[in-house]
């Protein structure tokens, strides 16, 4: 996966609290290919019972068009451990979710696919949604390494994020690329530890 540093992009809010996994990609995609399953993204939100797009769904919106970052509310993703769910919007070009709270599966599999979440206090959030709403086709600067987010007015804010995922982010890696990157270690390690039972 791609290494993750800086991203500067338009941000779309979804002013939408627990949306789970099934409103992020229904159930009935998951049989499909994978470059056939971003066609279900948010299929149920999006578009209207005849399969029209929703003209107030902002990823229906033009100036939202090619957005990288999505502003949630709280408990974003929560619900079953599809992990399709993250990689669906991978491949619709997004690569840092902000909101106050994440499901904690799908916060894990954030990580797993080079996708950066932030939690931000909830009043920080709306702020930031209102923002977008306000100027549609805004942008957010999010600057990993120093872990600041810059609104579209301008102000920064810190987050918290686990300095091993931090690590695994800056490198394009996830934990078992990292892992394969001590395999001489262990090796060796294994060879001392086999010479050191023949000693015995």
């Amino acid at each position: 996966m791609a290494p993750f540093s800086r991203l500067a992009a338009v941000a779309v809010p979804l002013d939408l609290a627990n949306v789970d996994t099934d409103q992020i990609i229904p159930a009935r995609y998951l049989g499909r290919t994978r470059a056939q399953q971003v066609e279900g993204l948010f299929h149920d939100l999006a578009l209207d019972a005849e399969g029209r797009p929703r003209a107030d769904f902002p990823l229906n919106q033009p100036a939202f068009a090619g957005a990288r970052i999505l502003v949630a509310d709280r408990n974003f993703g929560c619900g079953s451990s599809r992990e399709n769910a993250v990689t669906v919007m991978v491949d619709r070009g997004f690569r840092a979710f902000i909101a106050p709270s994440f499901g904690d599966i799908f916060h894990n599999n954030c990580f797993q696919n080079g996708v950066l979440p932030i939690r931000l206090p909830a009043e920080r959030v709306e702020a930031l949604r209102d923002a977008l709403r306000a100027a549609p086709g805004s942008t957010i600067e999010i600057d990993l390494a120093s872990q600041t987010v810059r609104g579209p007015d301008g102000r920064v804010d810190g987050f918290d994020i686990d300095p091993f995922r931090k690590d695994c982010l800056l490198r394009g890696v996830d934990e078992i690329a990292m892992t394969l990157g001590y395999e001489a270690d262990i090796a060796a390690f294994e060879a001392r530890r086999e010479q050191d039972g023949r000693a015995a």
